[in-house]
């Protein structure tokens, strides 16, 4: 049975008086391609937790779907936040996942104490302000788990836009990840602008040829604020073909 959240981390910053608490996860760390994205999520002081939240990764698509707008309709604030290909390779993962993160927490308009999943991240406390690692957090605590739910529909729904301009490989079913229908796409048709170039195995799959494919970063690739907020903003119903802005760009 997977791990069930609880808000026993929030619960030791409401006895202290905070009230402001925000849960940070992000989503896409291993794909190689798309953008990392992550979620803040500040859930009400005291709240309940609402049934079924947990880790999104021992989540069917269709109960993230069904979570996520009940999420959005009891948070206090959610921020959304994604570094694009072009900073995943210019910075490296590591880094580029947590610029997401500070992009995130950015957004709620302010709080109090931050509690992120994983280990502790060098000069993020410079960053955020006071804030709590914990190892597993996703499974372990609930605000975490939220926004790890949230995290997910986003960056799902942006790789189905994805995959309506770039179709054959599979981006909707396989979200970037090195399937062997992703693999097999990538050496038939080659790379997108929206692969990853930096990451050891895309160029082990495609065994050096990527030198002379003359890619490039252009700034039509990140996924901007317009975009991201259209795709977070309305998790109830699911995004529209058509609900991309013109000409289907992440604009920065």
């Amino acid at each position: 049975m997977p791990l069930q959240p609880t808000l026993r981390f929030e619960r030791r910053l409401w006895r202290d008086g905070l009230s402001r608490i925000a849960g940070v996860d992000e989503v896409g760390v291993a794909p190689t391609c798309g953008a990392v994205v992550a979620a803040a999520v500040i859930s009400k002081p005291n709240a309940r937790r609402i049934p079924g939240v947990r880790d999104s990764k021992t989540l069917s698509a269709a109960q993230r779907e069904r979570l996520a707008p009940l999420i959005r309709e009891r948070a206090v604030a959610i921020g959304v936040g994604a570094a694009s290909v072009a900073e995943i390779d210019r910075l490296n993962i590591y880094h580029a996942t947590h610029l997401a993160m500070r992009r995130a927490i950015a957004r709620l308009g302010g709080h109090e104490h931050v509690l992120v999943d994983g280990n502790r991240i060098a000069g993020f406390e410079a960053a955020v302000g006071p804030y709590t690692a914990i190892v597993d957090g996703d499974a372990l605590c609930y605000t975490i788990s939220c926004a790890s739910v949230v995290a997910k529909v986003v960056r799902d729904r942006m790789m189905a836009r994805l995959a309506a301009r770039y179709p054959g490989y599979g981006w909707e079913r396989n979200q970037g990840y090195a399937t062997r229908e992703h693999r097999d796409a990538v050496r038939a048709l080659g790379l997108t602008p929206f692969h990853r170039r930096s990451f050891l195995a895309l160029q082990r799959t495609l065994a050096g040829e990527q030198a002379s494919l003359g890619l490039f970063e252009d700034p039509e690739f990140e996924p901007g604020r317009a975009a991201l907020d259209r795709i977070a903003s309305t998790l109830e119903p699911p995004i529209a073909p058509d609900a991309h802005d013109s000409g289907g760009r992440f604009h920065p």
